[in-house]
């Protein structure tokens, strides 16, 4: 691995979200933010550079490092995700080199439903001013890191959705029991009076939190 430049191995956030957050992440402007779902640190080195370099931030990433449901066949996952997180440490490490300002970055290894209930216990209910939401698929996590993360969301800040429009492919079809959609759909009517929908291109949602 080469220590000098970043080791990513796939394009999914430069493709899918970085064209919004070149936009977006400047008029929200976050210093304090929250991760679910971190995989090689793509996104996590994205917000390091892009605001570390005016000022002093606090990330903290949540991530079991060991893959969803997609990316096992059999229960054996088809991706070493050893070597994921090990990038993810190499990337972050080097984004924090390249800034200025000095960057929290804490890291929360396990399940995100028990992580983001301990940040609650721990008093940060309305402290974030972002939230990334790209950790399992399943409807059901989906729903849990959505409840728990608008909890962590302060007033005016904005969550952020990834896969919104993501299907995994199966032998017998679409399950939505399997897609983010489902989840997502049921927060953003359950708090339709809590929340106002950024636009955006609808692979990702984004949505703000105006009261709790």
């Amino acid at each position: 691995m080469n220590s000098s430049t970043y080791n990513f191995t796939n394009s999914w956030f430069e493709s899918d979200a970085k064209g919004v957050w070149d936009f977006l992440i400047p008029q929200i402007n976050p210093t304090k933010i929250l991760e679910v779902g971190s995989y090689e640190g793509a996104s996590t080195c994205y917000l390091i550079e892009k605001l570390a370099a005016s000022k002093e931030i606090e990330i903290h990433c949540i991530d079991t490092w060991e893959g969803g449901v997609e990316h096992k066949k059999g229960g054996v996952a088809e991706v070493d995700m050893s070597d994921v997180e090990k990038r993810f440490h190499h990337n972050t490490k080097m984004a924090i080199s390249k800034v200025e300002n000095t960057v929290e970055l804490m890291l929360h290894k396990g399940f995100s439903d028990v992580a983001l209930s301990k940040l609650i216990t721990d008093g940060k209910q309305g402290y974030f001013d972002f939230i990334y939401v790209d950790g399992s698929h399943q409807a059901t996590d989906v729903l849990c890191d959505a409840l728990l993360g608008f909890r962590l969301l302060k007033n005016n800040g904005v969550i952020a959705f990834d896969d919104y429009l993501w299907q995994e492919e199966l032998a017998y079809g679409t399950d939505p029991i399997r897609c983010p959609k489902t989840a997502i759909d049921a927060f953003t009517n359950i708090y339709c009076r809590k929340i106002r929908i950024i636009r955006a291109p609808l692979y990702q949602l984004y949505v703000q939190k105006i009261s709790d």
